[in-house]
């Protein structure tokens, strides 16, 4: 769960963590083996138990639970939002009591107030059934969000910057039913309502590109959607092997309430290697493509960090880049700074590339780069806070606050 990119010049405070947890590695072997290898680390809540119940504190550190419950606020400050407060949160959960052939459920929450209007509340999840047989993906929100919008392609320059405003609400749900081992097909349900619109004109004057593409003071997208799923990591919250595949098709019609016929397909893959046998250290890859193709509403084009949870595109602010088609690429090496497990790093590079509005061609690459740290929240799940620096080109810079890992 990424705080949006905007936070520019953030001042981040993790001001407390709830977790109790269960254990996230679902065959009996690896749930052993993770066991052991918890019981060596060190973790935030055996830090505060030590502080605040020193006598009550074992050598083991705080014992597993069925649920856990991850809180981090943060507050901060920065140009575009002004004064801002965000509470961030999730909590794990097994749907059976058979947890060693069952994958972890989980549901994370987001909210933002600041003082300069924008709001959001944010609830996303994936909801596994008995046997890892079928799961539900949750995808709810409301937002209030004033923020810039740069026009539409790569090559857009900070002097096209065109304040809007608008209401969205969003509503994603997938039903995901095995194939075979690792593999799924879905079926789902999205649904974009963006109401409230208006603009304030670009900063050099111009016409912008929000106007030229012809948004209306409202637009709603509403379509079926049809994936395939392929995903054997053994740990989403921190992946240490193996891979992810998503791809949804999205066909959006006038009879389910749309505006306008308009479809897109999204292929997400990642990849991850653990580059020794004796230690975590991770070699990762993102990648994205996004097309889409039809009369799609301005506010509903791919962009930067438009991802489920808001996370791609470190360096930039949200929706930086935007256009009809999508490329994006990340790579992340991840790395221990300390033996007992509770700090550890990464450096990163992405780039992305949006097509131009008129063209709708790719004409440039927008890359970042970054490094971050990472402190443990708690040993048994392996979850991690992720505090990262992002620098892209002309100036784009940024402090970025996860729970979890970024993919």
């Amino acid at each position: 769960m990424r705080c949006h990119p905007k936070y520019l010049y953030s001042l981040v405070a993790i001001c407390c963590s709830l977790q109790v947890f269960a254990q996230q590695d679902t065959s009996p072997k690896s749930v052993k083996t993770t066991e052991a290898d918890s019981v060596k680390q060190t973790d935030v809540i055996d830090i505060l138990g030590k502080i605040f119940f020193p006598k009550s504190s074992s050598e083991t550190g705080h014992v597993e639970k069925k649920a856990n419950f991850s809180v981090v606020p943060n507050v901060g400050y920065s140009l575009t939002t002004g004064f801002l407060a965000d509470i961030s949160g999730n909590v794990g959960f097994y749907t059976t009591a058979d947890h060693a052939h069952q994958n972890l459920s989980d549901l994370d929450e987001d909210l933002n107030f600041d003082s300069k209007s924008q709001k959001l509340a944010l609830l996303r999840g994936e909801i596994w059934g008995r046997d890892n047989d079928y799961k539900f993906v949750l995808d709810v929100r409301w937002e209030k969000f004033p923020e810039n919008t740069y026009g539409i392609g790569t090559l857009t320059t900070n002097n096209t910057a065109d304040h809007i405003n608008y209401n969205y609400q969003r509503t994603y749900i997938t039903y995901y039913k095995k194939i075979v081992s690792d593999s799924y097909w879905g079926i789902g349900y999205n649904l974009d309502y963006h109401y409230g619109i208006s603009e304030d004109g670009t900063l050099n004057h111009t016409v912008s590109d929000f106007k030229q593409y012809g948004e209306p003071n409202s637009s709603l997208s509403s379509g079926v959607t049809f994936s395939y799923l392929f995903d054997n990591r053994k740990n989403p919250i921190n992946p240490k092997n193996g891979g992810y595949v998503d791809f949804t098709f999205r066909q959006n019609a006038g009879f389910l309430g749309s505006d306008g016929n308009w479809s897109s397909v999204k292929l997400d893959a990642r990849r991850y290697l653990k580059l020794s046998p004796t230690s975590n250290n991770i070699l990762a890859f993102w990648s994205i493509v996004w097309l889409t193709q039809g009369n799609v509403p301005y506010l509903d084009l791919p962009g930067t960090a438009e991802d489920m949870f808001n996370n791609s595109g470190r360096g930039y602010v949200q929706d930086r880049f935007i256009g009809k088609k999508m490329l994006y690429l990340e790579s992340e090496y991840r790395f221990g700074l300390t033996k007992n497990g509770l700090l550890g790093g990464v450096v990163f590079a992405n780039g992305e590339s949006l097509s131009e509005f008129q063209t709708n061609s790719f004409k440039s690459v927008a890359p970042s780069v970054g490094t971050g740290l990472r402190v443990k929240f708690n040993k048994h799940s392996d979850t991690n806070v992720s505090i990262d620096y992002g620098y892209g080109f002309k100036g784009s810079q940024g402090v970025f606050l996860n729970l979890g890992e970024v993919f």
